[in-house]
Parts: structure tokens; sequence; C-alpha cells
């Protein structure tokens, strides 16, 4: 076996390229490093450096290195870009996804998994979102996710190309401080940054109908996310019996924002009560995963749990912050 993981030297590919070539899969990465870090990958991952949408490249990638798996993590994904840009969003999305798929078609690649979100299901109002639960996304990421999916199922059933779409949720930590999300775009390193620059931790909104008003979220830790992929890849290696999954990816256990802040501060040794400041449109009240069906489909399980990802995230943000370190 051989998979192509597009977008392999970002945070979480570089994750998922570790723990597959750790399981003895060979790994070739694409990833045109406008946002990847090549020496997040040990030397035995190809690096081939291009777009993920350039058909010609992805022609003859698919043929030398005689791929037989798809892995496809590259794409835009930051929701206040994607309403401010929406066509960016589409076009690198939906309609890049769209040339990887024709080339993995011609090239009869009979294996393709699909990095999704938890964007999908909008805000919707149930205590554990399932599989089954509405998809109605509120933002031009999530529809590009969800016609992602729609696209990737598509294809899979009219081309006998055994597919997976994994719905993220809320993803944090570190395998090691080199892997760490060198990004502010997410709540934990939202929080160091502020932190790191002598300012308070904010918090959206401490009205909602949550035991401490806050909102709720899924965390899952980004190695848990890798080994999901890993779970995910040898399904798909049974054949058209392991087509066409859809799974949640999460822990299952809701964690307010107050209190993961509460444990940023311990953690960081930075006792700072946060702002509160008004709440952000479309956020959720609660958005908990039931990550049942990866349980009793394909046997995983997270199983790190929050301190763990916010510690081995502080290690990472001190490895390219030093300062951060020297202020405890």
């Amino acid at each position: 076996m051989t998979w192509l993981i597009t977008g392999g030297a970002g945070y979480i590919g570089a994750h998922v390229a570790k723990a597959m070539t750790g399981a003895g899969e060979r790994v070739v990465v694409l990833d045109d490093l406008s946002t990847g870090i090549e020496e997040r990958l040990t030397a035995d991952v190809t690096l081939v450096r291009g777009s993920a949408s350039d058909r010609e490249l992805l022609d003859r990638v698919l043929v030398d290195h005689a791929v037989t798996g798809v892995v496809h993590l590259a794409a835009q994904k930051q929701v206040g870009e994607s309403v401010e840009k929406p066509l960016l969003y589409y076009r690198e999305n939906v309609a890049g996804l769209g040339v990887l798929l024709e080339a993995v078609v011609a090239a009869g690649v009979p294996r393709f998994l699909f990095s999704s979100s938890a964007a999908v299901y909008g805000v919707p109002d149930v205590e554990l979102i399932t599989e089954e639960t509405l998809c109605a996304p509120i933002n031009p990421y999530g529809e590009t996710k969800l016609t992602g999916e729609w696209l990737v199922r598509a294809t899979g059933r009219a081309h006998g190309i055994s597919t997976a779409c994994l719905r993220y949720f809320n993803v944090a930590g570190s395998a090691g401080p080199e892997l760490s999300d060198t990004g502010v775009f997410n709540v934990v390193p939202m929080f160091f940054d502020r932190l790191t620059r002598g300012e308070a931790p904010r918090i959206f909104g401490d009205d909602y109908p949550t035991p401490d008003g806050t909102c709720v979220r899924d965390y899952i830790h980004v190695a848990d996310l890798a080994d999901a992929h890993l779970a995910v890849a040898r399904h798909l290696e049974k054949g058209p019996d392991g087509g066409d999954l859809t799974v949640n990816i999460g822990r299952g256990e809701g964690v307010s924002v107050r209190q993961l802040a509460d444990l940023v501060a311990e953690v960081t040794g930075r006792p700072v009560e946060p702002v509160v400041e008004p709440r952000r449109p479309g956020d959720a009240t609660r958005a908990v995963a039931s990550a049942a069906r990866m349980t009793e489909e394909l046997g995983w399980t997270a199983r790190r749990g929050v301190r763990e990802m916010v510690e081995s995230a502080w290690e990472g943000w001190c490895l390219r912050h030093p300062e951060a370190r020297a202020a405890q």
C-alpha cells in the first residue's frame, strides 16, 4: 500500500503521516508548503512540492509512486475568511477536489479518504451530534465541506472507489513539540497567544444555556485524530466491503470554554481571569460528537484527554515562542 497525503506537511497532515509510517504504510506527501512545514516530515516520507489541484502533477505522482490510496487534507479552512472570500473557498475546496478525483479515477486508485468537518452540521440543537443529524452549514467553509462529501461519495459509487468522510470536531494538542500547530486560529493557541502578550484570554459570550454560561465543545487530540485516519485507511483496504463510510471524529465529551480557559491557566501557570466579550454570530451553544460509529464499526476510541491536549500544545507553543516560557 502507498498512501498519498495531500497537505501532509500541515499540522494535521504531519500527524497522519507519522501514524501511517509508524504502522508500516508507505507515504507520499503532496504539499505546496504555503502553510505546511517540511521539517515536520520524517526521512521515510517522500515530499512532492506542488498543488493538489495541479492535474499534470497529480497524474505523474499517482503513477510514479504507484499510489493505492489518497488522504485528502489540503484545503482552505478558516470560517471567517470563507465568509469574506467564498469564491476562493469554493474554488480550492470544491473545484480543486474535483480535479483530484478526476486524477484518482484516471489512475485507478481504489481508496479515497476525505477530511471533512463538524462544520457541515451548522448549529444543531441536540445533546450529541450523530452522523444522521441534519447537515445545515451556516458558512461557506461548512458548505464546501458538505459539497465535498457529496462529490466524494458520488465519485466512489460511480467508479468503484472505497471512500470515507471524516467529520472532525475541535482538534488540539501535539504528538511532539516539532509537530505543533503554528496557527492562531483555534481556541487553545488563541488563549496561549493572548497570555504570551500579557493579555487576558477572551471568551465570546457567557449567557448561553449551559452550566457556566459558555459554549460547550468536543475536543479531540490530534494524535487520536491521526490514529483514526489509520483505522479508517485499514478499513478501506478491505476493498468494496469497506467503502462509503461517514464518521464523526470526537471524544463524545463536552468541555465548556470556561473550563478550557481554567485548564489553560493551570497548565501555563498564568491564572489570568478571561475577559467576556459579546457572542459571535453562528456559535452553537453545544457541539459534542457521538463517536459510537467509529467505536462500533472500526474499534477506534479516543485515548487522550483534554489536559494532555493542552499540555502538549503548550510545549509546542513554547518551542516556537520561547518568550512564553521565560515569562512564567
